[in-house]
């Protein structure tokens, strides 16, 4: 008998736990929860943490994020504008914010990525077909590149931005925001994380960079030969004036040098007959020195003046 009451009692505990266990839940801070009945939601989503109350055995129980997910989309080949093929890789931060219309259209995550595939893809080639390559590669409209001082206005070629990436980027976040919201999916945001030339072109694409670099580098050296030759000439109209100016005051000296010795003549020969006869005898030997050396032969008459002080000297 006894054992009869302790086996009732005992199965009296099993299937009150078990329908405690049925019925109690719990919904974590990054968790929300939809109920359903026989596949089917019943009330409202439960999006507030804590202990929650269910019917037992027949209400499911379905955890949904509530946390901010990723979407890290496959690189793809896609044509700009200009029929230039890119890879372009992508990526996405989007959450649940509508819970039961997330549950009834995609009832998971697999299917959610999916569906973000299918359509941020899809925006992101419409956007990328509408637009030129320099317009997908550069960052904003409104970087300029940079001038040197030896440019004008007029030598600026470069190609104008008109748009540029993080515009293409926003118009894709905004049309595929709007898609995802009946999926009670929002994009919060989405940028392009890689953009690669294709590899068949690639090499195209490069020697037309190396030959627009070698432009404008010859472009330069160009500005740099007619500024070195204009900083050539202005020195050598320098050096000519200098020498100019050094050749007159080196004739000025001269011509005062000259009058000093004619003066210095003027009063050798105007002073007393033996300050005449002395200057008249070194200035000859001052002229033997000038026209006699060891291989000179001289012929000279005897009313000579060179041979005046010759004779003498015997």
């Amino acid at each position: 008998m006894k054992k009869a009451i302790g086996f009732l009692i005992a199965a009296f505990v099993l299937i009150i736990l078990l329908f405690m266990t049925g019925t109690i839940y719990t919904v974590r801070e990054d968790q929300q929860v939809v109920l359903t009945q026989f596949g089917k939601p019943v009330g409202e989503p439960i999006t507030e943490a804590g202990l929650h109350f269910k019917m037992p055995f027949i209400v499911k129980v379905n955890v949904i994020e509530k946390r901010v997910l990723a979407w890290d989309g496959m690189s793809s080949q896609m044509p700009t504008r200009d029929k230039t093929y890119i890879q372009v890789d992508t990526f996405a931060r989007w959450e649940i914010s509508d819970p039961l219309a997330y549950f009834q259209k995609l009832r998971d995550e697999r299917s959610a990525l999916s569906r973000l595939d299918d359509i941020l893809g899809s925006e992101t080639r419409n956007a990328v077909a509408k637009h030129d390559l320099i317009e997908v590669v550069r960052s904003t409209k409104d970087r300029q590149p940079e001038r040197t001082d030896l440019q004008t206005e007029s030598e600026i070629d470069f190609e104008v931005i008109q748009v540029g990436r993080r515009t293409i980027e926003q118009s894709v976040f905004e049309t595929a925001k709007s898609k995802l919201e009946d999926f009670g999916i929002t994009l919060l945001d989405l940028r392009f994380k890689r953009i690669n030339y294709n590899s068949e072109v690639a090499p195209d694409i490069y020697q037309r960079m190396i030959s627009e670099r070698q432009q404008i580098a010859e472009r330069f050296r160009s500005e740099g030969a007619g500024e070195a030759a204009r900083i050539k000439g202005t020195m050598e109209r320098e050096v000519k004036k200098i020498e100019s100016e050094s050749y007159k005051q080196v004739q000025s000296i001269l011509g005062e040098a000259d009058a000093e010795s004619t003066r210095i003549y003027a009063e050798a020969y105007g002073g007393t007959p033996e300050q005449e006869s002395f200057y008249e005898f070194v200035k000859t030997l001052e002229a033997y020195e000038d026209i006699l050396d060891e291989k000179t032969t001289v012929i000279l008459s005897t009313d000579s003046d060179l041979f005046r002080f010759l004779k003498g000297s015997k």
